[in-house]
């Protein structure tokens, strides 16, 4: 039973070969089958065709984890649809985001739902069929990136593609106890997007911790000279350390719930774990965040959304539902004059938000003030999305980075998020201070699965010098055998090669693959038997614990200088007609005698 489909748990069962790609997937369409592909998904690759991208996988850093792509999202080969089946083609050519996960080994497994050409926060604006929270059938997932999300927090991939001009990558997230990472504008390359607004859209990113999204990120981040919107990072997507005296602004004046009063209650309760992470919180005014946030719809930027599909709109306009239709379609009452207005009343918004960027480093904001019923939103499906988009409509207008992290649930069972915003390139920062905040829930669970957030990794500053731990290796993890490359991969520096104290015994394990030698203290032993010791980065010794198969473990080892060290040792019932080589003095002699 595979429990966790954290990119960190795969990864280590992958090392330690107790799990292999074609095991994950062949549990993920099991999954799927269970759940049925609708609605969560628009095209799924067939298993067949999933095996083969594994058998062709690269060993990178994303070697076997499966992914979503939302369907607004090209993939060679695939149909792109947007949810208007009318408006379907098939790309020859991936999205390069897609391109660069696929070249790390992450192996794709289908194209999610979405509300149409990704036009709304809520999920339910799609022929495919509406998306419900996995808390609650009832209640909506988020929109527009609903399937991407639904399909991380089910346990059906590890992490997804979705699209974010609104919240679209946030809100989903939310309601769905996942992380979400809203990228800074041209961290990440959009060509092979289909765009909502082309000056406003980033690629965003679901996954079940934030480790997990700055993993992704990391790959996703670089400039594309084929993108006219990529944008040049000086270090692309870093894993940073916030200020060690952090400035967080929590609005004292335009903090609304909308009447939800446990999201009222949760909200304020983040805001002390913040504070008892040592953060400053500062006081602020949201009001002219939220004046900003007024001009993506009810300003010209309709018009882009309306210039994204200009001919297949006016073509085929029967073939774009309700109230979407009517949203883009708008969109032809603007005038060139109104774009220059809405221009210059956005810069003059943008510079009143200047001096509170002063003041703080971070503000930290309710992700969406409140959720709905699928019944509630399509009675009025149109001013309750708006009131999904409270927080999350200025982002992107703004230049703003964000993430968007769980943050405990209602009484009724459903999810509770907030999200960090920053200014544009804090991505990193953001992603450090998120990770910290996520981690002090200590029953904290990883979307709708069993699996705890405790058993993930932190996530790690990339600028910190990171603690490290020596390990004494004895036999097959030597430099040059064949398992070295466990401690390589994961950074691990030869330090010293020196001898065990008297009292230990060294045995050739029968059976074991590659063979293996097995270090035994009996006390009468002739010890001063050969081991190197690694030096390694303490984040990474969990997953190379995880590597040692029984009857070997790691224990205490005591050195010929009188040192005492972490190293492998083995179980005494293994040593039974197991031959006693202690007399070649190490595991490299006794293998070049044989």
């Amino acid at each position: 039973m595979i429990s966790s489909l954290d990119i960190a748990a795969l990864s280590a069962a992958y090392a330690a070969a107790t799990l292999t790609p074609d095991q994950v997937v062949a549990e993920i369409y099991k999954r799927i089958g269970s759940r049925g592909e609708r609605p969560v998904w628009i095209h799924l690759a067939s298993e067949e065709d999933t095996l083969k991208r594994v058998a062709v996988a690269p060993k990178g850093p994303l070697w076997g984890i499966p992914f979503a792509v939302k369907d607004n999202i090209d993939v060679a080969g695939v149909p792109t649809t947007c949810a208007c089946p009318e408006f379907a083609y098939v790309p020859e050519r991936s999205a390069t985001v897609v391109e660069k996960l696929e070249a790390a080994g992450a192996i794709f497994i289908g194209k999610t739902n979405l509300d149409q050409f990704a036009t709304g926060l809520n999920g339910t604006r799609t022929p495919f069929g509406a998306c419900s929270s996995v808390f609650s059938d009832k209640h909506i997932s988020g929109g527009s990136s609903s399937g991407s999300a639904v399909a991380v927090a089910a346990g059906l991939v590890s992490f997804a593609l979705g699209t974010d001009t609104a919240g679209s990558g946030r809100v989903p997230a939310a309601f769905n106890n996942i992380v979400g990472l809203k990228p800074t504008k041209g961290l990440f390359s959009t060509k092979g997007l289909v765009p909502a607004c082309r000056t406003l859209d980033v690629i965003s990113i679901f996954a079940l911790t934030a480790t997990d999204a700055a993993l992704v990120a990391s790959t996703c981040a670089g400039f594309d000279a084929d993108d006219p919107f990529s944008r040049r990072s000086p270090k692309g997507f870093a894993p940073t350390s916030p200020p060690d005296a952090i400035r967080i602004g929590m609005p004292a004046k335009g903090l609304e719930f909308f009447g939800d009063v446990d999201a009222e209650q949760l909200y304020a309760a983040t805001v002390e774990k913040l504070r008892s992470l040592g953060a400053e919180i500062v006081p602020i005014d949201l009001t002219p965040f939220l004046a900003v946030a007024k001009l993506l719809y009810a300003g010209p930027w309709v018009a882009e959304r309306f210039a994204a599909i200009r001919s297949f709109a006016e073509a085929h306009s029967a073939a774009i539902i309700e109230p979407v239709r009517s949203i883009i379609l708008s969109a032809k009452s603007q005038s060139a004059a109104d774009a220059f207005e809405g221009v210059y009343a956005l810069a003059s918004l943008a510079r009143q938000t200047e001096p509170t960027w002063q003041t703080i480093d971070a503000m930290l904001v309710p992700t969406a003030p409140r959720t709905y019923t699928l019944a509630e939103m399509r009675a009025d499906p149109v001013s309750l999305n708006s009131s999904l988009g409270y927080y999350t409509n200025f982002v992107n207008l703004l230049d703003l980075a964000a993430f968007a992290l769980p943050a405990g649930f209602t009484t009724d069972g459903l999810p509770f998020g907030v999200t960090l915003i920053g200014p544009a390139f804090s991505d990193g920062t953001l992603a450090v201070i998120a990770d910290r905040l996520h981690r002090q829930d200590q029953d904290a669970k990883l979307g709708a699965t069993p699996a705890s957030l405790q058993s993930t990794p932190a996530l790690l500053p990339t600028a910190t010098k990171l603690a490290t731990m020596s390990i004494a290796v004895v036999g097959a993890h030597l430099k040059g055998e064949p398992l070295n490359w466990q401690l390589t991969d994961r950074h691990a520096t030869l330090i010293e090669t020196t001898r065990t104290a008297p009292g230990y015994r060294l045995y050739a394990l029968p059976g074991t693959t590659p063979p293996k030698p097995g270090l035994l203290y009996d006390g009468e032993g002739p010890g001063n038997i050969e081991v190197e010791i690694w030096e390694m980065e303490q984040q990474a010794v969990g997953s190379f614990m995880a590597l040692v198969p029984p009857p070997l473990a790691i224990g205490t080892l005591k050195l010929v200088d009188g040192r005492t060290v972490t190293g492998f040792l083995v179980e005494a019932y293994a040593t039974a007609g197991a031959t006693d080589i202690s007399s070649y003095g190490g595991w490299r002699l006794f293998r070049a005698s044989s």
